[in-house]
């Protein structure tokens, strides 16, 4: 996953060479997702800079590694606390110009640039009926293992605006969603 989103994020900003990476090293699909990212990263043209938040005390710290680096883009990986603190990121990215890449809608919907990633409302409308069938009765072996098999992209044409991007319209086409 976040290789198509590393792909998807190089044809929205082909300049974006140095491109730092907010994760949270405590998640553990971090690590494997950071490997693919770094094996995929030279054959995009881009170099990455991994900057760790494990706590909200972090981001300060944090923003100030990315800055010192002079990052010309932001890549989220997929993480809770990094969620949970989505405005802080998307604040943080649009005051220092940088163009971003993130998993989830929601991050686009408070001003993200871009997400690519499964629906959290269809995630969790899944977890609903499936509690719902333990609930009734069934045992959880019993039910099969569910994958998420329909990703999202949406794009925020009002942040590509005011960081004087100009999208691909292959790219915009291929967009489930954008908001304008």
């Amino acid at each position: 996953m976040a290789v198509k989103q590393l792909e998807l994020f190089k044809q929205a900003v082909p300049r974006a060479s140095h491109v730092a990476v907010l994760m949270n090293p405590t998640n553990i699909g971090s690590g494997a997702s950071w490997r693919a990212l770094q094996l995929a990263a030279p054959v995009l043209g881009m170099a990455l800079q991994s900057v760790a938040v494990q706590q909200p005390e972090d981001f300060e710290s944090a923003f100030a590694a990315i800055r010192t680096a002079q990052a010309d883009a932001l890549f989220v990986m997929q993480d809770y606390l990094l969620f949970s603190h989505r405005t802080r990121i998307v604040d943080f990215a649009a005051q220092s110009q940088l163009p971003a890449m993130y998993a989830y809608r929601e991050w686009a919907d408070a001003g993200g640039l871009m997400a690519y990633g499964a629906s959290l409302r269809e995630v969790y409308r899944r977890v609903a009926e499936l509690v719902d069938k333990i609930l009734k009765g069934a045992k959880p072996a019993d039910l099969p293992v569910e994958q998420v098999m329909r990703h999202n992209l949406v794009i925020n044409l009002k942040t590509a605006t005011a960081l004087g991007l100009t999208l691909p319209p292959s790219l915009l086409l291929l967009a489930d969603a954008v908001i304008r």
